[in-house]
Parts: structure tokens; sequence; C-alpha cells
């Protein structure tokens, strides 16, 4: 059975004791377990309480954590048969979980304090989303002012970005880490072998009776720039200069920019 968030003593204490019959009492704890429990998430504070479900909503728990720059986390704190002589296992929208120092005298609120309280605790573990605060305000930053590829709706606990880079971006960062960083590669295509699409990353596109001619082709379009030389699908680029408001069209041409070095390009409109 679930419990739902409430800052009702008495109603959390009425859904322990209306556990069906047919749960049976050997899925049951001691009494004592649910009266230590209940006084464990008051130390906690019940406003924090999300959810709670198993052993009459207890066994699992979902609290609201909030870090230093007001972000939202959920915490969820599962209780052992065995505890506390056994710690409790955590779930979190974090990159990775800390590592949790626990004693069989620990309690809810240790877990809580080691997760997020802005103070040391007597075993002088740092809280764990202090120590990620800066981590989450460079990836704030990244989403905010880069070309984010992937992912597209990034949360908590993703620790990646992949991002589009264009030639003023390369020169920049070259400069800031005063490092001379290697130069675009060379698209010249010699035998075989090909290169990946400068938009949809991939070497062939798909196999699909709507792209035509087109249907599983490789790269047809390298731009004139010697120090970009992007490759790209002609239709990628094509439906990529028709999301840009600055591109002109010229019968069944289309003149825009070259993501990368902003370089003119033009690629012919034909059908799929």
């Amino acid at each position: 059975m679930a419990l739902h968030a409430t800052s009702s003593r008495d109603s959390v204490r009425a859904a322990a004791e209306g556990e069906p019959e047919w749960a049976g009492d050997a899925s049951r704890r001691p009494a004592a377990f649910y009266s230590a429990v209940f006084a464990q998430i008051e130390e906690v504070g019940w406003e924090r309480l999300v959810s709670g479900k198993g052993d009459g909503g207890v066994s699992c728990l979902v609290f609201r954590i909030l870090d230093d720059q007001g972000r939202n986390h959920l915490l969820e704190i599962t209780l052992p048969m065995n505890y506390p002589s056994s710690p409790p296992c955590l779930v979190a929208d974090v990159p990775y979980l800390p590592e949790l120092q626990w004693s069989k005298g620990s309690r809810l609120k240790d877990v809580v304090c080691q997760f997020q309280e802005s103070y040391e605790l007597l075993i002088h573990v740092q809280p764990h989303l202090k120590i990620l605060q800066d981590y989450w305000s460079i990836m704030d930053d990244i989403d905010k002012v880069l070309w984010v590829v992937d992912p597209t709706k990034p949360t908590f606990a993703m620790s990646h970005r992949r991002i589009a880079l264009d030639k003023k971006f390369h020169e920049n960062l070259s400069t800031v880490l005063d490092f001379a960083l290697p130069p675009p590669p060379s698209v010249n295509i010699e035998d075989d072998e090909q290169v990946d699409c400068g938009i949809c990353y991939a070497k062939h596109l798909p196999i699909d009776d709507e792209l035509g001619t087109h249907s599983g082709g490789t790269t047809d379009y390298t731009c004139e720039n010697p120090s970009c030389s992007r490759a790209f699908h002609s239709v990628c680029l094509r439906d990529w200069l028709r999301a840009i408001t600055t591109t002109r069209q010229s019968f069944d041409v289309l003149f825009g920019n070259c993501p990368y070095c902003s370089d003119p390009v033009a690629v012919k409109i034909t059908d799929r």
C-alpha cells in the first residue's frame, strides 16, 4: 500500500494499523519498529515526507530535499528488515550516491544530513548535495549558453552533455586553456572511408522510402572552407537551413551559413 505525504502522525499510524489481513504476520515487523520509524520521521519533518509504501507505509520512504541553490531532490530511503542494524538503501537523482556512514545508533535524520545539510556531522562527513553544487551550477551554465544536442531533457543524475561546437567556440576554448587544440579533421574521402555528418552525427542516413534516392546514403556535401571542411548529408543540411530564419532561397537553392564555421553554404532543394 502507498502512503502519501501527510503532516498527521495519526494518519500514518492508522495506515500501519490498517494493513490488510492477507498480508500475514510474516510480512509485519515488531510494533516497536513502527514507533521508532514514526519518531525518526518526526525528527526529519513530516512536511518533507512525500510518500511511503510497504509494511504499513514505512519501509520505503521518499523525502523532498532542497539543496543550497533551491534545487528540489527526491531521496528514497528503503529500510531493510533488520533496520537499524543494517543501513538503509538510497536512491536519488544525483550522478552518484554518497558513501553512507552508518552505525546501529544512526537514524533517518543522519541519512538526510549526510545527503543535504550545510553543516558537518559529528562523524565529519561532508554533505553530499554540498559537494555537487558547483558541478550542477556548471551543468546549468552549459545548458543555458551552449547548443546541447543530448540529452534533450537533462536530469540532476545525468553527468554528460553532447554539444555542437563551431569554429569560434573552438578558438575561444583554445585561448582560455592557453593550449593549441587540434584543428577539425580533414574530411577528404579516400577509397571506401566515410565520415560522420556534422548535423546528425551518423555516417549513413536511415533506410527509409521517404528519403528517396538519399535512403541509406553517405555524406555528400562538404563545406568549402579549408579550415572547416565538415561533411554533411545534403538532406540534413537542407533541413537545418530551413530551420534558420536568416536562410535565403533562390529558385531551388537554399543559401545560408555552415553550422560550424559560418562560411556561406548552398544546397539544392530536391524531392526526397
